[in-house]
């Protein structure tokens, strides 16, 4: 055969492919614009050709691999493997994988905070999905921000995606205690701050806490997201709860790659995944698992991306039928480790089956229904548990509403102490972060375990980025004195590995003129969660006559450029996920929850 015979065979084959119907695929997919698409996908393969690939491989199928790996998120320290496992999959079913890399984002590793880059991460993989020629992209996250990141991409992307978990960490072991991030990190940390432990036992702790790369053991916004992807169909079954550095994570990687293939022969695309009744079954398991409450504010901007409104009053509504049944930190006792080995979010499905729209699709292309009819058979364990034998009656989060919070505000009851929820006390007014950071541990402060702590300006607006600062610290001459939980209030967010009494989200924030910009030291305020309440104890004059004099704060330093400038312009409140405006859908698709199936 003459030299070169081949590659002209191969020229006049792609002359054909783009003369085919429909549209393009491949290397053929969003092409470069130079004025002729012959050309441009001659050089595209004449480039990725010098990576060593054939016209065989350049015909096949292409899935894109994002690959979230970074020194500064160890949460996502098993990368490597799961690219290697993902790629494995795809090409045992006949793909070309790709992989190429996106910000990534750490909870500990973000300043100001995760949650101000998480919708330039979502944009960051949006706009990659699009430029750059993929047939179908597995999106690997972990850490909190990545997966709420990675759905929003998928959601607005339009080409088949399937999201893959890097999975929680192992376990560690203090002093012969069971211990994992990042519950158990502040349990300690309040003990420290107490006195009740000194500076040698917090290090000795340090070592331990987190004992492998991976996401937090326990039921943190990070497993949540993971359990959330699984409920929503957009993660292969059973691939929630395997840890990072076990086996079941690496064939996880590998079938996921697989689906992939299979999911661009089906075109099955997120929106046809993503409706309003697999977000009800995605919130329903939130309730039962004590999810974080930031599972909440992602799960709105997802729908939102999508045009679904999140219906706060029918899910509160929803969560008064749907108990806790997971019994893991920080609203029961277990890990994730132990999660898993009790079938994962799969037993937990069988056992929501009655509450749940079986007929949403998944990313196999079948049915959640039929999805758990070939789930594997149950067997007795203690950590999920029946449905009428709950850890906690109701679900783990309650909406709250009143004067202080017109547009809602919430708290995981799950995880709060039992005679707290219903209480009326004095507020202690803490202004911003700084004014909290200066005067919480001084003794002369004037507090008492029965007032309630009120932080202001940690909003998204406020802070910028809406902090997990809602988890206040103990004041320290009250965690001396065995004070262990408070009422805490606030425009801000909490991790979901904390617990305690803590009203989260207050809409609208103080940094807008929202009423918690209202609140002085002195106040009253109540607290009701029967009666999901919260209310300022002051009169409409007073409180007009005080918003009358509000000012908002001048600008920081930094405000008026760049990202930040387009974050500050731009955000919206908790109660529509903190997403960009000009990035949620424009059709309205209704809202979620939708009801009983």
């Amino acid at each position: 055969m003459p030299s070169g015979r081949p590659e002209r065979e191969s020229s006049r084959g792609e002359e054909a492919a783009q003369q085919q119907e429909g549209p393009p695929t491949g290397m053929r997919k969003g092409l470069t614009s130079y004025g002729d698409a012959g050309f441009s996908l001659f050089l595209r393969k004449a480039f990725i050709k010098g990576a060593g690939l054939t016209d065989d491989a350049l015909s096949r199928p292409i899935v894109g691999i994002a690959n979230t790996g970074s020194g500064f998120n160890p949460c996502h320290g098993n990368m490597p493997q799961l690219v290697e496992a993902v790629k494995r999959g795809v090409m045992l079913a006949g793909g070309l994988p790709v992989e190429f890399p996106t910000i990534s984002v750490h909870e500990s590793f973000a300043s100001p905070t995760s949650m101000f880059l998480r919708n330039l991460m979502s944009m960051d993989t949006e706009e990659m999905i699009r430029a750059q020629p993929m047939d179908a992209v597995v999106l690997i996250g972990g850490c909190d921000k990545t997966v709420p990141a990675q759905l929003m991409a998928a959601a607005s992307g339009k080409v088949p995606a399937i999201q893959l978990v890097t999975g929680s960490m192992l376990t560690g072991s203090h002093r012969g205690e069971r211990v994992g991030a990042c519950t158990d990190c502040r349990r300690f940390w309040g003990k420290y701050r107490a006195e009740e432990i000194d500076d040698a036992e917090i290090a000795d702790v340090n070592n331990q806490l987190v004992a492998s790369v991976g996401t937090c053991s326990v039921m943190g916004t990070a497993s949540t997201m993971a359990c959330i992807a699984e409920a929503l169909g957009i993660a292969v079954p059973g691939s929630a709860s395997p840890p990072a550095v076990t086996a079941d994570r690496i064939r996880v990687a590998e079938r996921t790659g697989a689906e992939a293939v299979a999911l661009i022969g089906r075109q099955l695309t997120p929106d046809r995944i993503l409706t309003a009744k697999s977000f009800e079954n995605a919130l329903r398991v939130l309730l039962a698992i004590g999810g974080s409450t930031n599972g909440i504010v992602h799960l709105t901007a997802v729908a939102g991306r999508l045009g679904i409104r999140l219906d706060m009053e029918a899910f509160d509504r929803i969560g008064k039928e749907t108990p806790v049944l997971v019994d893991l930190k920080p609203s029961g006792q277990h890990y994730m480790e132990d999660f898993h080995k009790a079938g994962g979010v799969r037993t937990l499905l069988r056992e929501l089956r009655p509450l749940l729209h079986l007929d949403a699709l998944t990313v196999t292309g079948r049915t959640l229904g039929q999805e758990l009819d070939d789930a594997p058979a149950p067997f007795p364990q203690d950590v999920i548990r029946p449905f009428d034998q709950p850890i906690f009656a109701q679900g783990g989060i309650a909406v709250l509403r009143g004067n202080l919070a017109p547009g809602g505000a919430i708290i995981k009851q799950s995880a709060a102490t039992a005679a707290l929820m219903e209480h009326e006390g004095r507020a202690v007014v803490f202004e911003d972060l700084e004014d909290l950071a200066t005067r919480v541990d001084d003794d002369a402060l004037d507090i008492h375990a029965d007032d309630i702590m009120v932080l202001k300006h940690i909003g998204p607006v406020g802070a910028p980025g809406m902090p997990e600062a809602g988890y206040m610290p103990i004041p320290r001459k009250l965690a001396r004195a065995g004070v262990k939980d408070m009422v805490r209030i606030s425009d801000g967010r909490m991790s979901g590995t904390a617990s305690g009494s803590i009203v989260l989200h207050v809409t609208p924030e103080s940094a807008i003129g929202g009423p918690l910009a209202l609140v002085r030291t002195g106040d009253r305020i109540r607290l009701s969660v029967r009666q999901r309440e919260l209310t300022l104890l002051v009169d409409d004059a007073e409180l007009a006559r005080r918003k009358a004099q509000w000012q908002p704060r001048p600008p920081r330093e930094g405000d008026d450029r760049g990202y930040r400038k387009l974050f500050l312009t731009t955000v919206t409140q908790a109660d529509q996920g903190c997403d960009f405006d000009f990035l949620r859908g424009t059709r309205d698709n209704g809202s979620t929850p939708v009801g009983k199936p």
